[in-house]
């Protein structure tokens, strides 16, 4: 990686784990680390041996917010997020991330933390993580995301409710609100996410993929478009030789093991 700040992890053959590494900082994220994230997911992406990515922070807190100081000149520009040909970590232009990502937070995740974890596609929150979104009142508003995912996933009133106030919340009410999957007791988030990402992991590539792309579908253009695709996704898969596996290792009782092709 091009910056310390943000560590790359492999678990076995197909897992990496994704660390956020400022904990002197609170892992406030300033415009190296932003960039370094994106690259680590450019760089999964790319890979096609990694199959799932675990996005954790090290330290007492996932992250304490944007270091303002350094970012706020960059938002004029328009390109704090990443660099030109990488991925957006918050998912929001450009490239597309096209494989699962689980997050695993803790202590403060404020601001661009929620955010993050929004972009995820599933979430784990130590028991005691505390959520905010700041900006209100920092005299700015959230250009990361959360206006537009926090409504989506727990509701128009409870978005307003914290997107409004800039109140913190705990894990419980992030779990009420859809925003997590589940709750962890503290000290033991990331080690559910990996296993939640190695379950992934042994599933069928492509057809993990496909179920992204069909839910991202419904989610952007409708599901008027997605029911369209549906069948067009699926043939080009029912050739793949991990398709041939499944109806194998149903018939032989035993447990898959996929090659991604």
């Amino acid at each position: 990686m091009t910056t310390s700040k943000i560590s790359w992890e492999k678990r076995g053959d197909h897992v990496v784990l994704i660390g956020i590494n400022r904990p002197e900082k609170r892992n406030a994220f300033d415009l190296e680390m932003l960039h370094g994230l994106s690259e680590a997911y450019t760089r999964y992406e790319e890979d096609d041996s990694l199959r799932c990515a675990v996005l954790h922070a090290h330290g007492a807190h996932f992250t304490g917010g944007l270091d303002l100081a350094a970012v706020s000149p960059s938002f004029r520009t328009g390109d704090w997020n990443r660099p030109e040909g990488g991925l957006d970590p918050l998912d929001l232009g450009g490239r597309h991330r096209t494989k699962p990502l689980v997050c695993a937070v803790q202590g403060y995740c404020f601001t661009i933390g929620l955010e993050l974890m929004l972009a995820s596609d599933i979430r784990v929150a130590a028991a005691d993580t505390q959520f905010a979104m700041l900006e209100v009142r920092r005299g700015i508003y959230p250009v990361g995301g959360a206006t537009l995912r926090f409504p989506q996933e727990a509701g128009w009133s409870n978005a307003m409710r914290y997107l409004l106030t800039g109140d913190t919340f705990g894990a419980q009410d992030a779990l009420r609100m859809n925003l997590v999957q589940e709750v962890a007791e503290p000290g033991t988030q990331l080690e559910r996410a990996v296993a939640l990402a190695e379950t992934v992991a042994r599933q069928a590539p492509l057809g993990v993929r496909a179920v992204l792309a069909s839910s991202r579908m419904a989610m952007v253009d409708g599901e008027a478009q997605a029911a369209a695709q549906l069948l067009p996704l699926l043939q080009p898969i029912l050739d793949s030789a991990d398709a041939q596996e499944g109806v194998q290792s149903f018939l032989e009782r035993r447990e898959a093991r996929f090659s991604g092709k």
